[in-house]
């Protein structure tokens, strides 16, 4: 029963996914409504650390290529990311953003970047490193971290 309901929820989130990557992308919300944007914001980050669980997993096992198409495409979220917080998303459909994030902006922004960046950092090192679940602490689990404890409001 709960293997189905991690796979509905997989399915709810990967539709919505779908839905914004087929849209314009200048810029990702022109044309979302802020519960669209919101929500939108929601599925990326659920489906990031989704795929940071499973990369978690392929490492375990060794199966280090199958991880890296996973990074990627949590790279290529964090940018989009950067699009998904407007100043009129501020609250509202169960966000958990904190105003922090458009008080330090920058600060924002720059943390979603640099978590880009360590993905492709990670699908490089994963191929020498001698300990796999450090260099996973250090480029991925450390950026969620750093973000969650800054800018998300608890849960």
């Amino acid at each position: 029963m709960i293997f189905l309901k991690q796979i509905m929820k997989f399915i709810k989130i990967f539709i919505i996914i779908l839905t914004f990557s087929l849209s314009p992308s200048t810029p990702s919300y022109a044309n979302q409504s802020v519960e669209e944007i919101i929500k939108g914001r929601k599925a990326m980050f659920s489906e990031n650390y989704q795929n940071a669980k499973q990369i978690s997993i392929l490492l375990k096992q060794k199966k280090i290529e199958e991880a890296k198409p996973l990074m990627k495409k949590i790279s290529d979220n964090y940018i989009k990311l950067l699009d998904y917080f407007p100043d009129n998303t501020k609250e509202g459909f169960k966000t958990e953003a904190l105003p922090s994030i458009w008080e330090n902006k920058d600060e924002f922004n720059a943390l979603m970047q640099k978590a880009s960046d360590d993905m492709v950092k990670l699908a490089k090192a994963i191929d020498t490193a001698d300990d796999l679940r450090a260099i996973q602490k250090e480029l991925m689990w450390s950026n969620c971290s750093a973000c969650h404890n800054r800018f998300r409001a608890e849960h």
